[in-house]
């Protein structure tokens, strides 16, 4: 057994860490879980507008040129009276800190360093080549308040303990993630002398390369909201005690960037594509670029396939037009809103066969995602005169095939579940916990036959010849997208107990309603899937999460009735959490 501890899972060289561990990070604690356990100091961030324009600033191997910056830094007196200025305006006392300041070059520390110190301020610098002696004992003399400013390039990242630091300046853009957290990590060790860091962060008008978005997701975590969204709306979900706040025009500049960066037009994207192995040191393929560009897959696809984009952008041969649009429309409209991995798993082996299958070698499991994997590629029966011939139809386009081997396994690498088996006296493909559309759950359970593509768009479906009934449920609601007769009353109770509110007409005494309460007697299964909302952040229709099989414990009310489900397995903890807020009302 090997066990590998990292503070930085992405690495700044590329490399993959996680290739020693089959790909897999067994725990991990992330900056807001951190904060929230109070393991870190809570951070007071200020998004401050800077007086100096980037965007016309050269940016290689996806960075900024570091000696034209230093070049607009050093020769630009009015910028250190802004900062002044604005250590003046956020800080309690700007004599009376621990302050780290983050330079571009040598050049720049030193000239930040030699103008706070003529401000009356009492500052040092430090750079790579300061010997060891020099750099211990300038460390000390900030932590010691001997100094009060120590401008530094990189040499500060990472490796260097100073809980003293309670005030951390950004003096220039930082466009790594990784660095820009060590950077704020300097800061936020715990200490008595502390009780919050202090970060001012001079926005100047970055170019669209530059990436805002990273930055403001790593410091607020994981939310079904965008940061386009979080900037618009102050930040509501940062960690416990912490806070976000941005000048106006800071965070116009912020918005503008982010809509610029991960949803760029058409044209835009193209131009992405041609510049990308000029900016990066990486080969050009899906998921280097979204990884590198924070473009999500939503907002590629629905410019079009990759191939076809990566055609127009002259690095991809031309290649044919058969089954491309069915196929990129499957992948952002179907396979974006799933979460499946043996779903995805059994595509993929079908793909790497470029789909020439026969049905008749294929389990019955195997049968069902088939028609499954029809409705997804075709939506409607196509005219194909079996679903064999469906089938063996996605793969006529072997560039798109492509296309979908490097999709699936960007979706298989992205889930951060387990499956879990339901147990059932009939044979379905769907798995507990895993993200399904509604078209590919009707094909599961046989509402949907490769003769006739079921209709259903209720709250509920029931397969009497299973005698199974499947559930439906968005936990958020809002009268944009409901009716005020569907406006139900859903959440967990706990993460075993789930509270469902039935469609208005359910009363308990006769019909659907007394078919719940007595479906145990009736040896009917009643199946849950649950959605947080109907859209989701780039305006997809999500997919439902299959929580498993409710038993009846009892109702109240009538014409609609409240119902109480038990579930055989806890809800996953990211739908437990969501739904137990709405139990708060």
């Amino acid at each position: 057994m090997l066990l590998g501890l990292t503070a930085t899972p992405e690495r700044m060289d590329g490399a993959d860490i996680l290739e020693d561990f089959c790909g897999r990070i067994a725990a991990e604690i992330r900056l807001p879980e951190a904060m929230n356990k109070k393991l870190l100091t809570p951070f007071h961030y200020f998004g401050i507008t800077d007086v100096v324009d980037l965007s016309a600033v050269t940016w290689a191997r996806g960075k900024y040129v570091a000696s034209e910056l230093s070049k607009i830094y050093t020769s630009n007196d009015q910028r250190v009276s802004h900062i002044l200025h604005n250590l003046d305006k956020y800080l309690r006392d700007m004599s009376d800190v621990r302050a780290l300041g983050f330079c571009v070059t040598q050049e720049h520390a030193r000239y930040m360093s030699e103008k706070f110190t003529l401000a009356g301020l009492k500052a040092d610098y430090l750079v790579s080549s300061s010997n060891n002696g020099n750099r211990d004992a300038v460390r000390e003399r900030l932590a010691s308040k001997a100094i009060n400013y120590l401008f530094v390039v990189d040499i500060f990242n990472e490796g260097v303990d100073i809980p003293e630091i309670d005030t951390v300046l950004f003096l220039r853009p930082t466009e790594s993630l990784t660095v820009f957290l060590q950077q704020l990590g300097r800061g936020l060790r715990l200490h008595d002398e502390k009780d919050c860091l202090t970060v001012l962060d001079f926005v100047g008008n970055v170019r669209p390369e530059y990436d805002f978005e990273g930055r403001f997701r790593a410091m607020i975590g994981k939310t079904r909201t965008s940061i386009k969204k979080e900037v618009q709306d102050d930040f509501p979900h940062v960690p416990l005690g912490c806070s976000i706040i941005l000048e106006q025009k800071a965070k116009e500049t912020i918005l503008r960037n982010i809509q610029l960066a991960t949803n760029p037009n058409r044209n835009q994207l193209i131009q992405k594509i041609q510049n990308f192995e000029h900016q990066y040191d990486l080969p050009l393929t899906l998921k280097n670029f979204t990884e590198v560009t924070h473009i999500p897959l939503a907002v590629i696809y629905k410019k079009g396939s990759w191939r076809r984009l990566c055609q127009e952008a002259g690095k991809e041969a031309a290649f044919g037009k058969e089954n491309e649009k069915a196929i990129s429309s499957c992948i952002l409209r179907k396979w974006l809103s799933t979460s499946a991995p043996s779903y995805f798993n059994f595509i993929l082996k079908l793909a790497r066969k470029e789909f020439r299958v026969r049905l008749a070698d294929l389990s019955p499991v195997e049968q069902q995602m088939c028609l499954m994997l029809h409705y997804d590629v075709w939506q409607s029966e196509e005219g194909f005169p079996s679903l064999e011939a469906s089938i063996q139809a996605i793969g006529r386009n072997p560039v798109m095939v492509a296309e979908i081997i490097e999709v699936l396994g960007i979706l298989c690498e992205g889930v951060s579940f387990l499956e879990i088996e339901v147990d059932l006296p009939y044979v379905q493909p769907l798995k507990l916990h895993a993200r399904y559309t509604r078209d590919q759950m009707l094909a599961g359970f046989g509402l949907s036959t490769f003769a006739s593509k079921s209709s259903n768009r209720e709250g509920v479906a029931e397969n009497k010849e299973l005698n199974t009934e499947l559930l439906f449920i968005d936990l958020i609601k809002s009268e944009e997208n409901f009716s005020p007769t569907t406006m139900y009353n859903d959440y967990a109770i706990r993460e075993d107990l789930f509270h469902w509110q039935s469609q208005n007409a359910a009363r308990p005494d006769t019909g659907k309603g007394l078919s719940y309460i007595r479906h145990q007697e009736d040896c009917k299964h009643i199946l849950l899937f649950i959605r947080e909302q109907k859209k989701d952040e780039f305006g997809n229709t999500m997919g439902y999460v299959f929580i498993g099989e409710g038993n009846f414990q009892k109702s109240t009310g009538s014409k609609p009735m409240n119902i109480q489900w038990a579930l055989a397995e806890p809800l996953p903890h990211y739908l437990w959490n969501a739904s137990a807020k709405l139990a708060l009302g």
